[in-house]
């Protein structure tokens, strides 16, 4: 399935777009300037190969294309989040599967300069809105860490339902780490 793409969606004083070759400067430093805040929640890639030698990250450049072209492919979905000229932070809708499932999931980080304002929330309900009118997906899931509040209050604001734990979920500062998932469905997909 292809999708249109570029998408840019406008919230409540954000705007949602994907990140673009030029806004490099300001991802290297909001990402910069948050690494601590952001690394007890930031998935980490597992040493994998024979060597044990940790798998490296591709280069800002790399990595839009990559975003990119899963999008055109309607695999996953990464918007930066956007407060007038700030890049703020990033969402994500991934995972995205058609035919009898018609679901994905749902990621993001704030700058902590922007936290606790209601920006993620807003983030959260325009993703999930462009996911079930869109897309026409049907079941959406954000997993998060059971020690970080502030994302669970995210899930629950936004009217995602606790649905249960999963046991080492996602590779996360360094270790396979527990998760608890929240659940929204589509309520106009029958």
């Amino acid at each position: 399935m292809t999708q249109p793409w570029p998408v840019v969606i406008t919230g409540n004083e954000i705007l949602l777009r994907p990140l673009r070759f030029r806004d490099r400067s300001q991802w290297n430093s909001a990402r910069a300037e948050n690494r601590e805040w952001l690394a007890p929640w930031e998935a980490t890639i597992p040493t994998l190969n024979v060597e044990g030698e940790a798998q490296n990250l591709p280069s800002y450049f790399g990595m839009v294309r990559t975003l990119n072209g899963e999008a055109r492919e309607g695999r996953s979905f990464s918007f930066a989040i956007w407060h007038g000229r700030n890049l703020i932070g990033q969402i994500s809708l991934g995972g995205v599967i058609l035919g009898a499932l018609r679901g994905g999931h749902i990621g993001y980080w704030i700058d902590r300069n922007y936290a606790n304002k209601g920006y993620t929330t807003v983030a959260v309900g325009l993703v999930t809105e462009f996911a079930f009118s869109n897309l026409l997906l049907h079941r959406l899931e954000i997993n998060l860490r059971p020690e970080n509040a502030a994302s669970r209050r995210v899930a629950e604001k936004s009217g995602y339902v606790f649905e249960g734990d999963r046991a080492r979920y996602l590779h996360i500062d360094g270790d396979w780490r527990d998760h608890i998932c929240f659940v929204r469905e589509n309520p106009s997909i029958k």
